[in-house]
C-alpha cells in the first residue's frame, strides 16, 4: 500500500475508537521492526523521525530508508516529523514527501505559536500532509529538549479551543500528565482535563510521552479522544535489552547481524504489544 496522509490515518483511528502507534525510529533495523510487526498485526503505523536522528543521520536519508523498506509491506504507513522547533525544517521535512508534520510551538508565546502553527497547517493542507500542533508543555526530556517538571503545564481547555479555532490543525497534543522519558513514578493522566478538551476541539488528540503509561490509563484514555500515542523509550529499551541479551550470551559476538538483529526483534515484540494495547490491530484492510 503506498503511504498514505496523516490526517486520514488519525481521523480513521478517532472516527473508530482506537489509537495508532507514532513510533520513533533511529536507524534501519528500528524501522524494519516497526515495520514488521505492524504488518504481522494488519496495523496502520506511523513511523516518526524526530530530531535526535535527525542530527545524526540526516532527515533526508531516514526518508529514503523509509522508502526503500516500506516496499516490502502492504499495511498504511505515515512518515511523521515529531517535534521540529522551526519552521525551515517542517517546510524541508513537507518538502521531501512526509505525510505528517509537527511544529512545536510550545517554548514559544501563545500568539507566535499560533502564527507559525496555522501556517504549517494551512501549507500542509493544500498538499493533504497531516498537521499536528502543541499547546501545553510537556515535561521530560525527547532529543535533547528538557522541560521541567516544575514548568510542565496541564493544557487549558480554553487555551486549547482558541489554538485550534486558530490554526486549524489536524490533530493536538496536549499535556496531561505524561512526560516524556523515563518515569520517576506511575503517570497519571488527567482524564477529566482529556475529556473536557477533547469535547471542546472535536478533533484527534496526540499523547506524547505514550512509553511507560499504564495500558488501563492508555485505553481510558483512548475512549475520551486520543487517536494518536507516541512511544519512543520503550523501544530504545527493548532494542538495547536486545543486544544486551546477544552479549551476555557471547561477550565476543561481533556480527552486527546478529546483535542489531536481536535489538530488531525485542523492539518489534514490544511494538507488536503496543499495538494490541491502542487496539489498531486488523485495522490495516479498513483503508484499502
Amino acid at each position: 500500500m503506498p503511504f498514505i496522509n496523516g490526517k486520514d490515518m488519525i481521523n480513521h483511528a478517532y472516527q473508530n475508537g482506537y489509537g495508532v502507534g507514532a513510533f520513533s525510529a533511529h536507524n534501519a533495523e528500528t524501522i524494519l521492526g516497526i515495520l514488521e510487526a505492524a504488518e504481522e498485526e494488519q496495523s496502520p503505523v506511523m513511523i516518526q523521525v524526530g530530531q535526535k536522528v535527525i542530527q545524526t543521520l540526516g532527515m533526508e536519508a531516514m526518508k529514503n530508508l523509509i522508502d526503500i523498506y516500506e516496499k516490502q509491506f502492504t499495511i498504511p504507513i505515515s512518515i511523521h516529523l515529531d517535534h521540529s522547533r522551526t519552521f525551515d525544517q517542517t517546510m524541508q521535512a513537507i518538502q521531501l514527501g512526509f505525510q505528517s508534520v509537527m511544529f512545536d510551538g510550545s517554548a514559544l508565546d501563545i500568539d507566535e505559536n499560533t502564527d507559525i502553527t496555522r501556517t504549517v497547517a494551512k501549507i500542509a493542507k493544500s498538499l493533504n500532509i497531516g498537521s499536528e500542533g502543541e499547546i501545553g508543555k510537556i515535561g521530560g526530556t525527547e532529543d535533547d529538549i528538557s522541560i521541567d517538571e516544575k514548568d510542565a503545564l496541564i493544557t487549558n481547555v480554553n487555551e486549547a479551543l482558541t489554538f485550534v479555532e486558530a490554526t486549524d490543525v489536524d490533530y493536538l497534543a496536549i499535556s496531561i500528565g505524561t512526560a516524556h522519558g523515563l518515569y520517576k513514578q506511575t503517570p497519571s493522566i488527567r482524564f477529566e482535563r482529556l475529556n473536557e478538551i477533547s469535547s471542546a476541539v472535536q478533533r484527534p488528540i496526540v499523547l506524547h510521552g505514550g512509553s511507560d503509561v499504564p495500558d488501563e490509563q492508555v485505553k481510558k484514555a483512548i475512549s475520551l479522544g486520543i487517536s494518536k500515542i507516541n512511544v519512543d523509550t520503550e523501544l530504545r529499551q527493548a532494542f538495547t535489552k536486545g543486544i544486551q541479551n546477544v552479549l551476555e550470551t557471547n561477550p565476543d559476538e561481533i556480527v552486527l547481524a546478529n546483535s542489531l538483529g536481536s535489538g530488531k526483534e525485542f523492539l518489534k515484540m514490544k511494538v507488536q504489544e503496543k499495538i494490541k494495547v491502542f487496539g489498531s490491530q486488523g485495522k490495516a484492510k479498513e483503508f484499502l
